[in-house]
This record gives structure tokens, sequence and C-alpha cells, in this order.
């Protein structure tokens, strides 16, 4: 009896060991796997937030290309009303999809300005369909979608902690 007792604090030592080791590796697994977690919400969100953005962005390409039929952009494509009502229909539905799936991921803020963002496409689109010819409101317009725009993008980078990026705008250049 006397030899376990002066075994006992070695064995209690190992004890505690053993038991502090189980508890930094739970610890570190634990935590570990909430990166991981972490990592792959962030990679899905930003594959929805890159999704809707491509998905309006048809849709926007498509109102250039009939303002241009309508001499109010220099859209070197050009495409009749009703050439393009199916390809708009179509991109109208295509983006429905890509938004839900932002309604669900998305945070507050990219919401908010994704909601601006598709309010300028639509505008753009009533202005287009009432077959307007008017240079400048369509200037505005286009001003006012790609602010939105930017906005979106700029929330996007916050949400993601992504540096801040290029504004997507560029002079075009007449030959």
């Amino acid at each position: 009896m006397n030899a376990f007792i002066q075994q006992l604090p070695a064995l209690i030592g190992v004890v505690i060991g053993a038991l502090g080791s189980y508890v930094a590796i739970v610890r570190g697994d634990q935590a570990r796997f909430r990166r991981e977690r972490d990592a792959r919400w962030e990679e899905r969100r930003l594959e929805v937030y890159a999704e809707y953005a491509r998905s309006l962005k048809k849709s926007v390409t498509l109102t250039y290309r009939v303002a241009s039929h309508f001499g109010n952009d220099p859209h070197p494509h050009p495409l009749s009303p009703a050439e393009a009502e199916p390809l708009l229909a179509e991109a109208t539905v295509d983006r429905d999809p890509p938004g839900e799936a932002l309604l669900l991921l998305g945070s507050t803020e990219v919401v908010d300005k994704a909601r601006a963002w598709v309010g300028a496409v639509m505008a753009m689109e009533r202005f287009m369909r009432a077959e307007t010819h008017d240079p400048v409101a369509w200037r505005e317009l286009m001003e006012r979608q790609r602010a939105s725009r930017e906005g979106y993008y700029a929330a996007v980078r916050d949400d993601l902690a992504l540096p801040p990026g290029h504004s997507g705008r560029w002079p075009v250049t007449q030959i």
C-alpha cells in the first residue's frame, strides 16, 4: 500500500495529462470544424452573389441592345423589341432562382443593394418597352444602374471581407 501511495502523484499527473490532451484535441477539432464550415458557407455565398450578378447582367445587356435599336445607346449589336422580348422573358425567369438563393444566404446589406440594382434594371426595361427615343434619359438610367451595380459589388466585398475592387467603369472608345 505504501508503494501505491508513493506512485499516486505520478498516476494523478498521467490522468490529468490525458484529460488535458483530450480537451485540447476536442477543442482543436471543434475550432477546425467551425473554420471549415464558415469557409464552405463563404464559398457558397460568393457563388450565389456571382450567379445573381451574372443573371442580372444578362438583362442589362439586352436592354443596352434594344436601346441601341432606338438610338439611345451606342451598343454595336442592336436588337429589335420583338427579337428581344423572348430573351428578356427568359432572362427574367432565369434570375429568379439566384434571387431566391440570394435572399436565403445573402446578408441584409447585400440583399438591399441587390434590390436597388434590380430596381434600376427594371426601370431600364420599362424605358425600353416604352420605345422611347431620349438618349439623355437613357444615360441617366444607365448611370443609376451602374451606381447600383457598384453598390452591390461593394456590399458583397464587405460581406466576404474582400479587398476593394475595380468599379467596373471604363470609357467606351468610339471607333
